[in-house]
């Protein structure tokens, strides 16, 4: 869905009222910039674009910047942040809103000027007449996690937007390896596509070669070799990570965590529940989801149970200086791997 309004946007196809809502920061980050570039001239942004903090500033006043006629251009971009009456949660400020003023305005908005409602929040409340109101009224925007098929289609167009072009194959691996921020992989597209050149593939090698591993995805790969049994593999990539000064305390928990969600990915699984919604459950991506049940296929119950356990007492015995630290985490990819 966001995908099509950005779309639309791209195309100077603007609506008069938005309500993003949510709490993906990029994806509302990613709109508001959208509005700006497609709204404005830069010449125009210092007399029609304005942004107010709705925990500051009434509503009816911000209302009446949007009411104001455009200076030295056809359309006026007036953000709202943090409409916290829309919500069940107590304001920070003192702020009295004027909610008759906004309800008016929705029922006739000026045709000159778009606004934005910025709501940086997971749920809104349905019961409120505001919100019922402003949902009816708005063009509504979900910045939630995109799910698999979204992320990989937004990683294409990504590409596309920089003059490059980038298979499926490339985009899996992408995903794999640089994991499912928004942030992260913006940077890396744009880096991969200024390597490949204009209107030149990305391909499978050049993701495997260029892109930044996160730590979280170092642990994925290392916890993959010893899915695979592959203990040395997987020390490789243990002293690689110790090279980078990474903290064998912080990387034991990252190891922890993702047999974790392997354990939880099987047992969610095991009770007939979807991907989609056991990323909901667990609150990831759903391409997390995916990863681990491949991984989880490896594991028995009883064995993820005694895993689980072994990083358990490495922990405390790292703590409690029980074992040089270094020490304890090769120990355990040993134990892990079934081997004395």
């Amino acid at each position: 869905m966001v995908l099509d309004i950005w779309k639309k946007i791209s195309k100077k196809q603007v609506d008069p009222v938005y309500l993003m809502f949510g709490t993906e920061t990029f994806l509302i980050n990613e709109t508001k910039q959208l509005l700006v570039d497609n709204v404005l001239d830069d010449e125009e942004k210092d007399f029609n674009y304005s942004v107010y903090d709705l925990e500051e500033t009434p509503i009816e006043a911000a209302l009446e910047d949007a009411e104001t006629f455009p200076f030295m251009g056809e359309k006026r971009l007036v953000i709202l942040q943090n409409p916290v009456f829309l919500t069940s949660e107590k304001s920070k400020g003192k702020v009295e809103h004027n909610l008759a003023k906004l309800e008016e305005y929705l029922s006739q908005p000026a045709p000159y000027s778009i606004v934005v409602f910025s709501a940086p929040y997971e749920k809104l409340d349905e019961r409120k007449k505001v919100t019922k109101e402003l949902k009816q009224k708005a063009t509504v925007i979900e910045a939630k996690k995109l799910s698999e098929q979204e992320t990989k289609s937004w990683v294409k167009e990504r590409a596309q937007a920089n003059g490059a072009i980038i298979d499926n194959d490339a985009i899996e691996l992408l995903l794999t390896l640089a994991g499912t921020n928004l942030f992260m992989l913006t940077s890396e597209i744009d880096k991969l596509a200024l390597y490949a050149g204009e209107n030149h593939p990305i391909s499978r090698e050049i993701v495997d070669r260029l892109t930044a591993r996160s730590l979280e995805q170092n642990i994925f790969s290392l916890v993959d070799k010893v899915v695979h049994r592959n203990v040395e593999s997987a020390l490789r990539i243990y002293y690689d990570l110790l090279k980078q000064n990474e903290e064998p305390i912080k990387i034991l928990a990252v190891i922890t965590g993702q047999f974790r969600l392997i354990y939880q990915v099987k047992e969610l699984a095991r009770k007939g529940y979807g991907q989609q919604q056991i990323a909901g459950t667990l609150k990831i991506h759903p391409f997390r989801v995916k990863l681990a049940a491949g991984q989880a296929v490896a594991f028995a119950d009883e064995e993820l149970t005694r895993i689980i356990k072994l990083l358990a007492d490495a922990d405390y015995q790292m703590k409690t200086g029980g074992m040089k630290k270094e020490m304890l985490i090769e120990m355990i990819l040993f134990q892990i791997n079934g081997r004395k």
